[in-house]
């Protein structure tokens, strides 16, 4: 199983990513271990999730979703 997640970082913008543990990649993010612009931008919480029964299914849709503007993700966060 794995899972997209969405974070909503100290400066109020948002990093998509996916990982196969949510709560331990946003541990992970939020000491410093995760990605170049979380760490820039700590602390991280976590503002939307999504299960995918594949790794190919999760990729797919994190392309989709980093192509929308940030207007977009804030609007689909607020209606999940």
């Amino acid at each position: 199983m794995y899972f997209l997640y969405i974070l909503r970082c100290a400066d109020n913008s948002l990093y998509c990513g996916i990982t196969n543990n949510v709560d331990e990649r946003l541990k992970e993010h939020n000491v410093g271990n995760g990605s170049k612009y979380v760490r820039s931008r700590l602390p991280a919480i976590l503002a939307y999730s999504e299960v995918h029964a594949t790794l190919s299914s999760a990729l797919k849709r994190e392309a989709e979703i980093k192509k929308w503007s940030k207007k977009n993700k804030e609007a689909f966060i607020k209606s999940h």
